[in-house]
């Protein structure tokens, strides 16, 4: 395990509480009901832009660490391919509030909604559900305890850990680095 990443993360479990919930924050978060969520997963295609390619039909995307240098700037393959953390606050995705779509940043495949947005106030973009299919998960023991770490179905790149101290109805918060993602704004028709 890279030393690196492993201090930022338990600077990041030591920060945000790993063994509290984020009650504070979660006050702020927009209320939701299990229905909404159920027609936000259901209808996500209605916020891609004109034009944005449907990636959703097409196989995963297999390249080699050479392809994937060339394709990705170095904080996103640090993120995405050799699964390091983007220092908390440094995303422009966390003031991102237009309606559209974000993306993972490896192979274009949606993966949240800006309805799906929420303000976690951890300093990386949160949300409290996903696009059905867009992620597997496993556990990761980098910080002892075990965590549910999340990569793209897609391209299998990694975009961060979800917890259980988000939102209701899902109670669930997916922390994802902003450099995994690319946000697509909803064109205006």
């Amino acid at each position: 395990m890279e030393r690196r990443g492993f201090i930022q993360g338990i600077a990041a479990w030591a920060t945000f509480g790993a063994f509290g919930s984020l009650s504070g924050r979660e006050a702020a978060a927009q209320s939701v009901d299990k229905k909404a969520i159920e027609d936000m997963q259901k209808n996500w295609k209605a916020l891609l832009a004109d034009g944005t390619p449907d990636v959703t039909a097409t196989p995963p995307l297999k390249l080699s660490k050479d392809e994937w240098r060339k394709r990705l700037s170095p904080a996103a393959y640090d993120v995405l391919r050799d699964d390091g953390t983007e220092r908390a606050g440094s995303s422009p995705l966390n003031a991102e509030k237009r309606p559209g779509v974000f993306v993972c940043a490896g192979c274009a495949l949606p993966v949240f909604t800006s309805a799906m947005k929420y303000e976690s106030g951890t300093g990386w973009p949160s949300f409290f559900t996903i696009i059905p299919g867009a992620f597997v998960k496993k556990t990761d023991y980098k910080l002892i305890l075990p965590r549910t770490e999340y990569h793209c179905a897609k391209c299998g790149g990694h975009h961060g850990h979800v917890f259980e101290d988000g939102p209701q109805p899902t109670r669930e918060r997916w922390c994802n680095n902003g450099v995994a993602l690319r946000f697509i704004p909803k064109s205006k028709t």
